[in-house]
């Protein structure tokens, strides 16, 4: 759309611009990425349209800081357009961090571990894991469904064989930037910068670049940069096509048509299920704790408990430290009636979450998937009537860490009951209601007390 916008450099279709526009907004709802298309358009303006050289940009640069009077060579209606892009490009970020509330995601160090390390060990492997990515482009062998946690090691100095990656990587990159700034052929020109602008643009915000990114690698993220990948590799076929040999060029096609065809279909049987997708995974990386808790969840889903535990104990022994493994644990346990193996799970998985710090919010520090540790341990403990206070203490430091936590409530209304303490529990559900006006349990819950008569609704909630 934004090709039909631009036919001409002296005019401008503003109704194919604005879908344009309208697709970009709908891609950002899809994915944060897709905003990167308006960059993609504003390189497109000025190397295609305004058939702007690189060079003459570096020229530019040059005479303006000494002082000289450029002339732009483009036109009026392109200086439009790209006014247009910026506006609507800032108009939607803003509008992206209004969604969001003006913070940034909290992940853990899980997830990025990278993001929470010292310098230089966290450039070196963000520099290192932007090459691994394009090696995914190169030769997509070994996907995995979860690169997160520990799945590639940290680079902790610059002696690592690892960073030699990192320099091959940035020299191809490099090399392509400099041909198409220096080369004479303007169509290729064209063509690489176009191709590094759909490879590199739409991967910046996965790159942690900006800001720290929920996961180590994402083979989702490399979608949209795969068509600039693509284009080059076609570039670089026809170049050996035309020029130089056309029949191995014709060879090294088929073969790479043939084995991505097969890589293809043998994947599409890693996908059948739950089980075979996080199975495949393990069979690329056994650093991965978040991988054997999946497997593990899928058996438990299929009621193999004694063989998901297998899996969570073995997630516990390659990231002892993980929180949501001791306690996935503790519930097979549990499902297993193995109730004081469970309760010492449970306990583990308590002692490693992270401990309060003046002025800082709970909230923010600990993932609410985390916090059923409170809510799993104390239900084990309700069961034994002699332990109810010790239950009820568990939920209300629960409550305490995620005012908004209507499990915790539900539970502990439960075991005030158990002490007769019925109208503290009846304070525990309408304080429930505030929070989860829908939820049916809290209800039922609260007019069993005495009665649906009695139950009192000071919210005006119905």
């Amino acid at each position: 759309m934004y090709t039909k916008a631009c036919k001409s450099k002296r005019t401008t279709a503003w109704r194919s611009m604005m879908i344009s526009m309208l697709f970009v907004f709908i891609a950002m709802l899809c994915k944060e990425q897709g905003i990167t298309a308006t960059a993609v358009c504003v390189l497109y303006e000025i190397f295609v349209v305004q058939k702007v050289k690189t060079l003459d940009i570096l020229l530019a640069i040059k005479s303006a800081f000494g002082g000289n009077k450029i002339n732009p060579t483009w036109s009026g209606e392109g200086t439009k357009r790209l006014a247009a892009l910026t506006l609507v490009t800032f108009s939607l970020l803003i509008l992206r961090l209004h969604v969001m509330g003006s913070r940034l995601p909290v992940f853990t160090r899980f997830d990025n571990p990278a993001s929470v390390a010292s310098t230089p060990t966290r450039q070196l492997t963000y520099n290192y894991l932007a090459a691994v990515n394009l090696r995914l482009l190169f030769l997509p062998s070994d996907l995995c469904c979860d690169w997160t946690m520990g799945t590639i090691p940290l680079i902790e100095n610059i002696l690592d064989v690892r960073n030699l990656w990192t320099l091959v990587a940035h020299s191809l990159i490099f090399g392509l930037l400099s041909t198409a700034v220096f080369t004479r052929n303007r169509q290729v020109s064209v063509i690489i910068i176009m191709s590094l602008a759909l490879l590199i643009l739409p991967f910046l915000p996965a790159s942690n670049l900006f800001f720290p990114v929920g996961f180590v690698i994402a083979e989702r993220v490399l979608y949209a940069p795969s068509m600039g990948f693509c284009m080059l590799v076609g570039h670089g076929w026809s170049i050996l096509a035309e020029k130089r040999c056309p029949k191995i060029s014709t060879i090294f096609l088929v073969l790479l048509l043939l084995s991505h065809s097969v890589k293809t279909f043998a994947r599409n049987y890693d996908w059948i299920d739950e089980y075979a997708i996080f199975m495949s995974g393990l069979k690329v990386n056994l650093h991965n704790a978040k991988l054997f808790n999946n497997v593990g969840h899928a058996l438990e889903g299929q009621g193999r408990y004694k063989e998901a535990l297998d899996y969570f104990n073995e997630a516990v022994l390659v990231q002892g430290d993980d929180i949501g493994a001791h306690i996935n644990v503790g519930r097979t346990y549990n499902h297993l009636k193995m109730f004081k193996e469970a309760e010492d799970a449970y306990l583990r998985a308590k002692s490693l979450l992270p401990k309060a710090k003046p002025g800082e919010s709970y909230q923010a520090r600990i993932a609410p998937s985390h916090l059923n540790v409170f809510v799993n341990l104390a239900n084990l403990i309700a069961k034994n009537g002699s332990r109810l206070e010790e239950a009820d203490l568990l939920y209300r430091q629960a409550i305490s860490m995620r005012a908004d936590y209507t499990q915790a409530y539900i539970n502990r209304g439960d075991v005030l009951i158990k002490m007769n303490r019925t109208k503290e529990a009846q304070e525990v559900y309408e304080r429930a209601l505030f929070y989860d006006s829908n939820n049916p349990d809290i209800y039922y819950n609260g007019t069993s007390l005495h009665g649906p008569a009695s139950f009192s609704n000071p919210l005006g909630l119905c």
